[in-house]
């Protein structure tokens, strides 16, 4: 065996699934620069190259986990049964979720195909994530983390395009699995992170994942009403209270040490971004136009910089090895 193969085998095996996160930001990313081109009336430049971006890093990371599962599929077994990383493992059908959003004004038909495989795939993940969390005999409560939020949680996306590819009943199933499940673990990881000590610092930019639940869910809601009422009012707000909340916290979060799991920064801010720009297109405030402009303003200066960062880090040899 070359001295290349013995380097690459063990990178391969060792490539984590939490990087289908860095998809989730970046086409995140694609819709709020695509809603403010629309609202503001900018040039149509930012939201069809993020686009592709986004779309080809997915089938490159999709492609090199492929691989891992032919070559490796014990690892990847193993990452599926972990307490922690198990819960990462949605972020393939959530990333796929998203492009559905993303191409659906471009192509309805390509649109459906994704959010069909999207969609029957994370139904599978979160029966087989909730179903763990029944069976397991061993997780802690040190094992608990915000992102638990992402199998099922991750459900409120379905709507969202849903309402354009399906029957509404099963949008209102996904958006309501996902809103049951909010309230449910929002309360044990506030119980986990008051009670039980600081989070590990490699965990600690998953707090951010506590935004996108509201932000998500003001915008399903919206798609699934069509109207800003006293409810869709509350997951916005709660929304904007904990980016606050976060933002509060900014020098703790800015002397951390970095790991893939900083993109956990990316998918809640541009959620935040996108509802806000939602808010006001709804409601025509200019409080709510400022306030996009700052957020759309921070989550590209912080996805531009996660994509620096990692990759520096893929080039120093400091990703997809052992933990």
């Amino acid at each position: 065996m070359t001295e290349t193969a013995a380097t690459e085998q063990p990178r391969l095996r060792h490539f984590p699934v939490a990087f289908f996160a860095m998809v989730m930001g970046l086409t995140g990313l694609t819709l709020a620069w695509r809603k403010a081109e629309t609202l503001l009336d900018l040039p149509v430049a930012a939201s069809p190259a993020l686009l592709m971006l986004s779309t080809g890093l997915f089938a490159l990371l999709a492609a090199v986990y492929v691989a891992k599962l032919i070559r490796f599929g014990a690892a990847a077994r193993q990452e599926w049964l972990h307490p922690i990383k198990m819960n990462f493992v949605p972020a393939v059908s959530i990333s796929l979720i998203l492009l559905a959003i993303a191409w659906h004004p471009v192509s309805a038909p390509y649109s459906r195909l994704l959010w069909l495989a999207g969609t029957a795939l994370h139904l599978v993940l979160t029966l087989h994530a909730v179903s763990h969390w029944m069976q397991h005999g061993k997780l802690e409560i040190v094992h608990l983390n915000p992102a638990w939020f992402i199998p099922v949680v991750g459900n409120i996306l379905v709507p969202i395009v849903g309402v354009h590819h399906a029957p509404i009943e099963i949008s209102w199933f996904f958006f309501s699995i996902g809103l049951m499940f909010w309230p449910v673990l929002l309360t044990i990881v506030f119980y986990r992170v008051v009670f039980h000590g600081s989070l590990p610092e490699r965990l600690v930019p998953t707090l951010f994942i506590l935004i996108a639940p509201p932000a998500v869910g003001f915008i399903a809601y919206l798609s699934l009403t069509g109207a800003v009422d006293a409810f869709a009012h509350v997951l916005y707000h709660a929304a904007l209270f904990f980016t606050l909340l976060l933002f509060a916290q900014a020098r703790r979060f800015l002397g951390l040490r970095f790991f893939l799991s900083w993109w956990a920064y990316s998918f809640p801010l541009a959620a935040i971004t996108l509802a806000s720009l939602a808010m006001f297109q709804e409601t025509g405030a200019v409080f709510f136009l400022r306030l996009s402009g700052i957020l759309l303003g921070i989550a590209s200066v912080v996805i531009a910089g996660l994509l620096a960062r990692t990759a520096l880090a893929a080039w120093r040899g400091q990703i997809c090895v052992a933990d």
